[in-house]
């Protein structure tokens, strides 16, 4: 997890991240700038984010000049929202933005509403999967896609001086307006988005994480027709992501085959991803969703290029899936912006990661767990083709993924008893597997993660390895 405890100094555990332009980023991780809320995010940390964005946007902000720019803000229910919303509106509020707040709404809202109203930016307040005391702010620009590494750069280096930056007064300071009404546009958007499908006679089992999605999801998929049956969708304001969601999938799947559904969907907390269950009950998540999809634009001849771009977490299952129906499979780095930068490389209409995060850039900016969702449905009609025969086309290697919170994330590398087991790992699975540790992007976490043909082999030497890195630099708890 990032720490930005120190707003003038970018702090000195997070993980610092070149940008295109080569730019250093230390504030902002894979996905915005999170930590936990109220310590290491606090309040003055929200304010000067906001009055350093501020800055940036202006600066690039291109429209007629005088015209008063506009940022749109949106949060996911944790109770840590209403705060850091409130530090952060000031923030812009301080150089002359004006703030339209839209309230809870899932992050890809967020990024619809940013693009449809022609505001400056957008911004969300959410960590995402995260538990409820983390949270965390990320931006979007005019077009509704993540800034620029270059842009964030640009704020970092904004922070050491934020409180000097002139402030204007009187009628020229900003404004804030609230207002659910684009929650509603964002509703159709999605909606149409399948047209002229709908969802008549589909019992479906939607598990919102007590998150984002707990109102927009059961009423996009009732007005399409659906029956829903709905599991955590009573958010609280602690009660997000807890033994729920995109995270926890079981519960979702189990109850898709106690009640006959024909297909299940999770959330998590911000509803930018999605993971399914089919009518079995079987767990689809993202790798599946990019096989569905790419197998059947292929065969439509509509897969640009022929490619799917995944990431290095994504299943070997998934990439001789593709193989065998003539599709390549280019893996990025893990986190979406990395996944873009490889589907503009490669001319891709399809990209995203096993956590059920997907990209459909003809459709939207950024990653929409109820867009995804509504699409593979689309499929299942069109072909008319139940969801477990698509669940068939891929065959998962046995893959096992340990997450282990760390003291910090940085020199694992270095550590030598680490190093001597995973090269013994990898000297295991040479030809038939593979292995590797990666420090997550948004966690005081590292993540190692095996796959090969033998499941107790591979819950071993991840094993090996976990237990290195524990040793040596694992959280200390009690």
């Amino acid at each position: 997890m990032t720490d930005v405890s120190a707003v003038t100094k970018p702090a000195p555990a997070a993980e610092s991240r070149p940008s295109n332009n080569g730019a250093q980023r230390k504030l902002f991780g894979t996905d915005g700038v999170r930590g936990v809320a109220n310590s290491e995010l606090s309040p003055q940390v929200a304010m000067a984010l906001g009055a350093a964005a501020a800055q940036a946007l202006l600066r690039h902000d291109h429209r007629a000049a005088g015209k008063q720019p506009s940022v749109i803000v949106g949060r996911d229910p944790r109770l840590s929202g209403d705060l850091l919303g409130a530090a952060l509106m000031a923030g812009l509020c301080s150089q002359g933005i004006s703030v339209i707040d839209i309230g809870v709404i899932p992050t890809p809202g967020v990024s619809h509403v940013t693009q449809q109203l022609g505001a400056a930016a957008g911004v969300v307040i959410s960590a995402s999967h995260n538990p409820v005391q983390d949270n965390g702010i990320k931006f979007f620009g005019p077009d509704g896609a993540k800034l620029a590494d270059s842009v964030e750069a640009e704020i970092e280096a904004a922070l050491a001086t934020w409180e000097s930056i002139h402030r204007p007064t009187g009628a020229a300071v900003g404004r804030i307006t609230r207002t659910a009404e684009p929650t509603v546009a964002y509703q159709r958007f999605l909606e149409e988005s399948i047209a002229p499908v709908r969802l008549d006679g589909l019992k479906l089992v939607v598990d919102c994480a007590n998150g984002a999605a707990s109102t927009v999801a059961p009423t996009v998929l009732r007005e399409l027709g659906a029956e829903v049956i709905l599991l955590a969708a009573e958010p609280d304001g602690v009660n997000i992501n807890a033994d729920c969601g995109s995270t926890h999938p079981e519960m979702m799947a189990a109850r898709v085959l106690a009640e006959g559904a024909d297909a299940g969907m999770a959330f998590d907390g911000d509803a930018d991803r999605v993971i399914l269950a089919d009518e079995r009950g079987r767990i689809f998540d993202g790798d599946h969703t990019l096989c569905t999809l790419g197998i059947y634009l292929a065969g439509q001849g509509r897969l640009t290029n022929n490619v799917v771009v995944g990431t290095v977490m994504s299943n070997l299952g998934l990439e001789a899936a593709l193989t065998a129906a003539g599709i390549r499979l280019v893996r990025a780095p893990v986190g979406d912006r990395y996944v873009h930068e490889q589907m503009d490389l490669h001319g891709a209409v399809i990209g995203g990661e096993k956590s059920g995060h997907i990209l459909l850039p003809h459709l939207s900016p950024t990653g929409d767990g109820l867009l995804t969702g509504l699409q593979v449905l689309r499929i299942v009609h069109e072909s008319g083709r139940p969801l477990s025969a698509w669940s068939d086309e891929m065959t998962e290697f046995p893959q096992k993924l340990v997450n282990i919170r760390v003291l910090q994330k940085e020199g694992w590398q270095e550590i030598p008893a680490v190093a001597e087991a995973l090269r013994a790992a990898e000297l295991r699975l040479e030809g038939r597997g593979r292995i590797f540790v990666r420090p997550s992007g948004t966690e005081k976490m590292i993540r190692v993660m095996a796959e090969g043909p033998d499941a107790a082999e591979v819950d071993e030497l991840v094993a090996l390895v976990a237990d290195a890195l524990r040793k040596h630099i694992g959280e200390r708890r009690g």
